[in-house]
């Protein structure tokens, strides 16, 4: 299918591996410039070298720090002369429980998961808004609503995140921004590779599907949510959970 996202210019934070790296494939597969962003510059030069597109740039780059992605960001506009699609990926976990969770593990989740999302929102919408056009998706996940024991630092900034996505589709919507969360369930990474057996068997007793899912499966909704197929859709968080939240 056509999703006619050929030269849109899409920004993905996260971008080095996992997730991240796949969305960044696939959008420039349907011929998006793609900006894919990390705190590791080494690891986003093999995802660049990977993909084997001209329309690709780089950069090195902590999302908590507001002036240095104004800058990239003007960078990338100066080049391409707009920014049609924001995904926000970048994320970390601190997990631990309650008791033995510290400030630094709880403020280091919160800063990089929900204020980075607001640092990169609020630069990439003024150029949005000048253009009365853009797609922003907010990678969010199941365990804002569920949540999980060990993770109340992970589950607030996921939830935070959601609530945000809401608030901002009300307040952008009018100037033709469509701002959308995908919630992902437990999906095959390289952190799930490793678990023992019997660990991936409890973790799919609870999905109907009985599988875990695929980052492939991220990247297609994303692009179809980049795209004008979406264009009436905002304010949404979509789970891909294969079913678990539905239990």
């Amino acid at each position: 299918m056509d999703l006619q996202l050929k030269n849109k210019v899409a920004i993905i934070t996260g971008s080095s591996r996992g997730i991240g790296k796949t969305i960044a494939e696939q959008l420039a597969l349907h011929g998006c410039r793609v900006v894919i962003i990390s705190r590791k510059i080494k690891d986003l030069e093999r995802v660049q070298n990977n993909i084997k597109s001209k329309e690709i740039l780089c950069f090195e780059c902590d999302t908590t720090n507001q002036s240095q992605f104004k800058e990239i960001v003007k960078e990338v506009y100066e080049k391409w002369g707009s920014i049609d699609i924001l995904i926000n990926n970048a994320g970390i976990t601190r997990d631990k429980l309650l008791l033995r969770l510290n400030e630094t593990d709880w403020d280091e989740v919160i800063n990089i998961n929900l204020k980075g999302y607001y640092n990169t929102i609020k630069i990439v919408s003024r150029y949005m808004l000048k253009n009365r056009s853009g797609k922003i998706i907010n990678i969010s996940s199941v365990i804002g609503q569920i949540g999980n024991s060990g993770q109340s630092n992970y589950a607030a900034s996921k939830s935070g995140v959601e609530g945000m996505t809401r608030a901002l589709a009300v307040e952008l919507g009018s100037k033709n921004i469509n701002i959308n969360c995908v919630a992902p369930g437990y999906i095959k990474t390289d952190m799930t590779k490793d678990l023992d057996e019997t660990v991936l068997q409890d973790m799919k007793n609870n999905i109907p599907l009985n599988k875990l899912g695929l980052s492939i499966d991220i990247a297609n909704l994303i692009c179809y949510l980049s795209s004008e197929l979406s264009s009436y859709i905002t304010g949404q968080v979509i789970n891909i959970d294969g079913g678990m939240t539905i239990k």
